[in-house]
């Protein structure tokens, strides 16, 4: 199955670590899509990254995963608490399957905790994209996880993720 990453599923290493076959196909730039951290976590309650209609557009890459991991990226994701799929159609890729947040799972006032936002920002940074999209989401307001643990082990993934020499294109 192809996958359209745009958020914290972006880097490979990460995807990696829940989707042992993905193999990154490349990027592309998708229009008449934002990028919002509007999609309201189940777990913590945290703003997460979803994709929404906008006379905008997103920077996107493009993997192959095999349908077993497909069903592992499903649970990992919480697809149908939160998410949905959707397919959006990739000039380069074709017909690629991504997750969307469901309406019942949309809070225009959340904010994402911070090692969340370093993960999409080093997903973005890894695949080389525009700095210009880089800075807007460098923009958006964070704010600490509470829960020390988590933070601690996120930001031991963080790390070994901006250390990863991943092998990208």
């Amino acid at each position: 199955m192809r996958y359209l990453a745009y958020g914290s599923n972006l880097h490979p290493a990460r995807l990696r670590a829940r989707s042992p076959s993905a193999r990154l196909l490349g990027k592309a730039v998708v229009a008449g899509h934002a990028l919002r951290f509007h999609k309201r976590s189940i777990i913590d309650g945290s703003g997460k990254c979803s994709i929404a209609k906008a006379d905008d557009s997103i920077h996107v890459a493009v993997y192959e995963l095999s349908n077993s991991d497909g069903v592992l990226l499903d649970e990992a994701e919480g697809l149908g608490i939160g998410y949905r799929h959707q397919t959006i159609a990739v000039a380069e890729f074709g017909e690629c399957i991504t997750y969307v947040a469901t309406e019942t799972h949309v809070d225009d006032s959340l904010r994402p905790y911070t090692w969340y936002k370093e993960l999409v920002l080093l997903g973005c940074a890894s695949l080389q994209f525009p700095q210009d999209y880089i800075d807007s989401i460098e923009t958006v307001a964070s704010q600490e996880d509470p829960d020390r643990q988590r933070h601690e082990e996120n930001m031991q993934i963080v790390h070994r993720m901006s250390n990863s020499k991943t092998d990208l294109i």
